[in-house]
């Protein structure tokens, strides 16, 4: 059994920062990639920034050079710093891992935490 959970969602204003936390537990051997990703109602769900285990990131597009991904792969855990926060980043924020128990490579999804900007 694997668990994601995230936690640091919350109403901010635009302009404002957030980091929102993820950390991992369970039958986990080895992580190989963790990441973010978003959803707003009535969209698909979107990637925000994700880390491989050997430091690549890869950022959307309206992430870079707001958003930052920071991963303790050792220690299951995976932040999401967002400063400048615009109207339109509200959403679910998502963590997601790849990861194996000594098996194949699983992919696992948290509940996801609430993100609003608002003024």
């Amino acid at each position: 059994q694997v668990q994601l959970v995230e936690s640091g969602g919350d109403l901010v204003q635009p302009g404002g920062s957030l980091r929102l936390s993820c950390v991992a537990s369970g039958s986990i051997s080895t992580i190989y990639t963790m990441g973010w990703y978003r959803q707003i109602p009535g969209d698909e769900r979107e990637l925000v920034g994700t880390m491989i285990n050997d430091g690549t990131t890869h950022y959307a597009e309206f992430a870079k050079g707001r958003f930052t991904v920071s991963s303790d792969f050792e220690k299951k855990t995976s932040y999401l710093q967002m400063n400048n926060l615009r109207l339109e980043d509200s959403a679910v924020y998502q963590c997601n891992i790849k990861y194996s128990s000594g098996g194949p490579i699983m992919n696992y999804w948290g509940q996801g935490t609430q993100v609003t900007v608002s003024s």
